[in-house]
């Protein structure tokens, strides 16, 4: 493969350019229409402005109306960087323009609101418009786009149902400080990659909370509260990881604890619960200070909470096993305040 198309400009999918320019590869940049700023800016100075680095020489890139020309007829793969509102889109100005299956390689995260994989979802419909199987792999696993943009080292998992397309994958992209690792657990590290952007608004509510307790001589900090949300975090997923049919090995890895990880330091998850921690409701939050920001573990658990609380119901999954999960739900859906019930988390 030497011609790769990546689907979306923003900061994880231009930092993406990195390693596949790195390798030599001939990379197309192709924005949607809400990176035209950004695909500008590129095209005259080379400057991404929101990851404020000069990208790499041997981009070429193309407003969200030229994907037709980016495409052409000798694209090798395509990576999709969209986020997972904007997948629906994706697939059909993908379909509309290839015109012969090519490879995909997802780094959008999110769920089907009957909780199945967006790779999955993409592989049926490309497919079926084409008439021909569409292999499709995703990237799971902790990498912050700022981190990848500089070359700092990072580690992520390749994932596919085509454990030989996982590998070629990584051949592609391995170099000194991108070190991808195969795995076929598609709904293990897609569940993971999902739903560690939810539980992490539970760890960021720490940091919010802090601020309405008392000061303390000693400035103590609320990381033990912290703590206890992030294990019951890992916990919780595990339990909808292995309900869902995926590998505990996935939560124990780079796309469960490692990413987890990573998403609790920062990131729009994180300051919404920050919000939640300092008394605010989600209503009050994305009418508010976030009302233009778009937070996918948010989005996530509103359109899975009706089927998740189904399957609950069902007796599918023990809801007694998910305190956190529950109660998370209800503050996005009912718009209730998020309140740590310590004691049920063990």
């Amino acid at each position: 493969m030497t011609s790769v198309v990546i689907l979306g400009a923003g900061v994880m999918g231009s930092a993406m350019c990195l390693p596949f320019a790195d390798r030599g590869f001939d990379i197309r940049l192709v924005g949607t229409h809400l990176d035209e700023h950004a695909i500008t800016s590129v095209q005259e100075s080379g400057l991404h402005p929101k990851l404020n680095v000069i990208l790499p020489a041997n981009i070429t890139c193309f407003q969200h109306d030229k994907l037709t020309e980016a495409v052409g007829d000798g694209t090798d793969l395509i990576l999709l960087g969209v986020a997972s509102a904007g997948v629906t889109w994706a697939v059909e100005r993908l379909a509309s323009v290839l015109q012969k299956p090519v490879p995909i390689l997802m780094i959008t995260k999110g769920m089907t609101a009957q909780m199945g994989t967006l790779p999955d979802l993409v592989a049926h419909s490309l497919s079926h418009n084409l008439n021909s199987a569409v292999s499709v792999a995703a990237i799971a696993g902790p990498c912050i786009a700022g981190e990848l943009a500089v070359r700092r080292p990072t580690g992520t998992v390749i994932v596919s149902r085509d454990l030989s397309l996982a590998q070629r994958l990584c051949n592609l992209l391995q170099t000194d400080y991108y070190q991808p690792r195969i795995s076929q657990d598609m709904m293990g590290a897609e569940t993971c990659a999902a739903f560690k952007n939810f539980f992490a608004i539970a760890v960021g509510w720490a940091g919010g909370a802090q601020q309405n307790l008392s000061p303390t001589k000693n400035n103590s900090q609320n990381n033990n509260a912290a703590a206890i949300l992030f294990n019951q975090a890992v916990r919780e997923l595990t339990v909808l990881v292995t309900a869902l049919g995926g590998s505990a090995d996935s939560v124990l890895g780079m796309p469960g604890v490692g990413d987890l990880y990573v998403t609790c330091q920062a990131g729009r998850n994180s300051r919404l619960g920050h919000h939640l921690g300092q008394g605010l409701r989600y209503q009050d939050v994305k009418s508010g200070p976030m009302q233009h920001d778009t937070i996918e573990g948010a989005e996530l658990g509103i359109a899975v909470a009706e089927h998740l609380r189904e399957i609950v119901r069902a007796g599918k999954i023990d809801g007694n096993k998910l305190p956190l999960t529950l109660a998370l739900l209800n503050t996005l859906t009912h718009n209730e305040p998020f309140t740590p019930e310590w004691a049920l988390y063990h």
